[in-house]
């Protein structure tokens, strides 16, 4: 069935194979004649009176491979989508603008948003419908039931899209006026008190689950402490910072956090690491480390910058985009262990260590294990007869041996692209690292990926490009390109008095202020 299924998809050649993009790709092969965004497909829509499909995700995304499997490697479906509708994939990372469109449209029809982003829109792009992930069955009803009400009713669509597109438009404007009063001690004050009402003190993070690590509310509540004193907001910081270190979403073998856990108490991942979520986990742990001294954090930073500088660096200086969840096609596949791997490759050690990372005979997630802290190291100790030293020295060993045996595993799928404001966010951790620990590598990291990003990134005119594969970039940088960039080379000049970081961080602001400024307004586009 899988030479099948291979074979089958092998023979259909689409649009998408001469783009660059990782995720795109994963598509050159459906038997749906995917379209990148651009004229070609919008004026093929126009010109054919067809509705769009907008099919939006990215490369480590599980529910996307999950729906491609189920439908868009499927030919029937693809006759559907064929014959009725033009369709576009786009990937949300290279067009975060597109995304965002599409992602309010979903939100006000639905009430909640995700990926995969699936939309039916009229031939001018106005959006008509919107969801997440369909079953085949169910994406196949709701297309031809949309291309059946187009044909019959197209002043219906008209309507329809006239309406949402105006309330999409309406989520865009701030109510925030130039007269209105400057930002206060006090809606300061409020807005730490709101946040602070919905952490959970017990395993941290916010209530409730799925969690996501959120670093920014953190580092926000941290810079609080800093000014306030607060003792509140601080154990905010430290209990999540804490317990996702010990949790599953953190891996222990190889560094680096996943996308969020699934569950309350960090224990489950989905598996998903993203590049912009380690980049600004490492800047708050040691932004925290330096607040608290905790050893922990210091340990977290140099195993994610370790798997950082091996797994996702290029060697121009940039940093990859992403790990998808899935190998073998299988989620977190590549993470889990069964006990009796685990017995069979640690011998005596295996006892010690099954204790520490909570690995079960049966497995603690669907038969395997997913490696998570939950025993306190002290009763260990003393459970076992160790020192500290003896034990630290077991666990590290074992660990070792896992990870060893893990690189001999079929890896899930890197994202290789390189995204500007993705790769300023860790050029900045590298600094905030540096600064916490003194550590040199850091620092090189830092200045090789600002030479990296002057030099590939930046034309003369000191305009920005988002991307950058195999020697290439297509599309402009956003606003978040530039914010993140300019904020990057400033650190970088903090830290090495560098003048041409502030002199390239200023022409960067320059060009902001003239092309993404509105006029007679103290906002910016985001294009």
């Amino acid at each position: 069935d899988t030479k099948k299924a291979i074979f089958s998809t092998m023979k259909y050649k689409n649009k998408l194979a001469s783009e660059s993009s990782p995720y795109l790709l994963q598509h050159a092969n459906n038997p749906v004649n995917w379209y990148p965004w651009g004229n070609e497909a919008l004026e093929k829509a126009k010109s054919e009176n067809k509705l769009l499909i907008i099919s939006i995700g990215y490369a480590a995304c599980h529910w996307c491979h999950v729906m491609e499997h189920e439908s868009f490697e499927d030919v029937s479906v693809a006759q559907v989508m064929n014959d009725f509708f033009v369709s576009i994939k786009v990937d949300r990372e290279e067009r975060p603008d597109i995304d965002q469109i599409y992602m309010d449209a979903a939100y006000l029809i639905t009430g909640r948003g995700g990926w995969p982003l699936n939309v039916i829109a009229l031939p001018d792009r106005r959006p008509v419908f919107a969801g997440t992930y369909f079953r085949k069955n169910e994406w196949t009803r709701i297309l031809l039931y949309f291309k059946d009400l187009f044909q019959k009713e197209p002043e219906t669509f008209d309507q329809e899209a006239g309406k949402l597109t105006k309330a999409i438009n309406e989520i865009g404007i701030s109510g925030i006026g130039k007269n209105d009063s400057a930002f206060t001690k006090e809606d300061l004050d409020k807005a730490v008190k709101k946040i602070v009402s919905v952490i959970d003190f017990e395993n941290g993070g916010t209530k409730g689950a799925p969690k996501f690590s959120m670093p920014n509310i953190y580092q926000f509540l941290l810079n609080y402490y800093f000014q306030t004193k607060n003792s509140t907001t601080l154990e905010a910081v430290t209990t999540t910072l804490d317990k996702m270190a010990n949790g599953g979403i953190y891996d222990h073998l190889g560094g680096g956090f996943a996308r969020y856990s699934t569950d309350e108490k960090w224990k489950v991942p989905h598996f998903e690491k993203m590049l912009y979520d380690n980049a600004e986990l490492v800047s708050l742990y040691s932004n925290a480390f330096k607040v608290t001294g905790n050893e922990l954090y210091k340990k977290v930073v140099y195993e994610t910058l370790d798997f950082i500088e091996r797994e996702m660096t290029d060697k121009s200086g940039g940093f990859y985009s992403s790990f998808d969840a899935d190998s073998e096609g299988e989620e977190g596949k590549y993470y889990v262990w069964t006990k009796d791997d685990i017995d069979s490759l640690l011998k005596e050690k295996s006892e010690i260590f099954c204790d520490y990372f909570s690995v079960e005979l049966n497995g603690n997630w669907e038969g395997n294990n997913i490696l998570f802290i939950t025993q306190k190291k002290e009763y260990l100790l003393n459970k076992y007869q160790l020192d500290e030293k003896t034990f630290k020295n077991i666990i590290s060993q074992s660990k070792t041996i896992l990870l060893n045996e893990r690189n001999k595993r079929i890896k899930p799928g890197l994202d290789d692209k390189i995204l500007t404001s993705w790769n300023s966010l860790m050029l900045k951790g590298y600094v905030d690292a540096f600064s916490a620990f003194g550590e040199k590598k850091f620092l090189n990291a830092a200045v090789k990926n600002g030479e990296f990003i002057l030099k590939s990134m930046i034309d003369e005119n000191a305009r920005l490009n988002r991307n950058y594969k195999n020697g290439r970039s297509s599309i402009n940088a956003f606003l978040d390109d530039y914010s993140y960039t300019i904020e990057a080379f400033i650190s970088l000049y903090e830290a090495t008095f560098d003048e041409k970081w502030i002199y390239s961080a200023k022409k960067l602001a320059d060009y902001v202020i003239l092309h993404f400024k509105k006029e007679d307004s103290d906002f910016f586009f985001y294009t």
